[in-house]
């Protein structure tokens, strides 16, 4: 059984998954290949080739099942950075542009519209010309 084993794109449990991970096993959560370089305890993107394993062969699309004979599932792949990462990125852009959508939703009113529309018809007319 893989205890403590967690998908690592997912973060779902492979808890009930027969050890060693065989080469065509599935997430049950994501459908995502297991025997992959992500799940690799070699994987380190520090490393040369991504592997800490000298002699292993290069595999170039780390998050698809592969025929290494060196793979070792290693506990906590799963990092969750990319949702942290937009979330940091989300958060960023919110303070240059002063919030996200839903607080510029909330900054304008249906009235403040209203009156910004009143204003450009005051100053260019409207007169039924074909305008806006």
């Amino acid at each position: 059984m893989a205890a403590g084993f967690i998908c690592w794109k997912c973060g779902a449990s492979l808890a009930d998954l027969p050890m060693p991970l065989a080469r065509v096993v599935e997430c049950r959560a994501c459908s995502a290949d297991l025997h992959v370089c992500r799940l690799c305890e070699y994987y380190d993107i520090r490393a040369a080739k991504e592997c800490r394993e000298p002699v292993a062969d290069e595999v170039q699309d780390k998050g698809r099942a592969n025929f290494c004979g060196y793979f070792q599932a290693k506990a906590g792949a799963y990092s969750g950075q990319g949702n942290a990462v937009s979330q940091h990125a989300r958060g960023q852009l919110d303070a240059l542009f002063g919030g996200g959508s839903g607080e510029l939703e909330k900054k304008v009113s249906r009235t403040d519209v209203d009156v910004a529309r009143e204003r450009l018809e005051q100053l260019f007319g409207s007169g039924g010309k074909g305008g806006v």
